[in-house]
């Protein structure tokens, strides 16, 4: 960037959840679209490591009700214990309502609310797998967290970070856009118990360990950090 637009330096930050407050999320909750629930927390204590499902798909997406009930009953079928963040207006045009069969299949391992904090789901150490609409928010926050991803990417910079999670830094698999229970379902046991989820799960780490190293003090993210508040906010001009 520096060579293709002249630029005197370009300051390389991040990932910003690591360098804007490694040891507070008050911060970044303050500035949440929406208001968090911090009751999922407390229901994900006591949960075995890597064993629960987050699934969010931002604060803008919306879709059908029938791609939520596809949604759902992928989750109900996975068997696994899953928490659902479910807007008030994920539904095109309409109120978000689940079947309740759904509800009552699950109703022993599935916590729904409309808003949580999201940096904190991501530490805890019993979610394994996020599904998420790989915006970019989400993208650095799952890194942050070491969890692989399903994603299923809906407009602007997501389709990117979906390749960029599945293809460049292999920590994702994606969903299709027409979404189906069986593969909501398939992809979930795939992610969470099979050998290509197991690698995910691994290389997930390895890039979180690189984003708390690059963080750290004396990291790059931290050095950049320093020099930007060096040569820019403190020049004597």
């Amino acid at each position: 960037m520096e060579t293709l637009l002249g630029l005197p330096k370009v300051y390389m930050l991040g990932p910003l959840p690591l360098v804007a407050a490694p040891h507070s999320t008050a911060i970044i909750s303050g500035l949440s679209l929406w208001k968090e629930e911090a009751e999922c927390l407390q229901w994900l204590h006591g949960k075995e490591a890597g064993s629960v499902v987050y699934v969010n798909f931002g604060s803008i997406v919306v879709m059908t009700n029938q791609q939520m009930v596809e949604f759902a009953w992928g989750l109900a079928n996975s068997g696994r214990q899953f928490i659902w963040i479910i807007r008030r207006d994920l539904v095109r045009g309409d109120a978000a309502v689940l079947p309740p069969e759904f509800l009552a299949a699950t109703a022993e391992r599935g916590f729904m609310a409309s808003w949580c904090p999201q940096q904190q789901v991501l530490n805890h150490p019993a979610v394994g797998a996020f599904l998420t609409h790989s915006g970019w928010n989400s993208a650095l926050e799952s890194i942050c967290g070491g969890v692989p991803v399903i994603s299923w990417p809906f407009f602007a910079d997501q389709q990117t970070n979906c390749r960029y999670q599945c293809n460049e830094w292999g920590v994702g698999m994606e969903i299709d856009s027409n979404v189906q229970r069986d593969e909501v379902s398939d992809l979930i046991t795939e992610l969470m118990e099979g050998e290509k989820g197991k690698a995910m799960s691994k290389r997930a780490e390895e890039w979180r360990e690189k984003a708390v190293k690059a963080a750290q003090p004396d990291g790059s993210s931290h050095r950049n950090f320093d020099g930007l508040v060096r040569d820019v906010l403190l020049a004597k001009h």
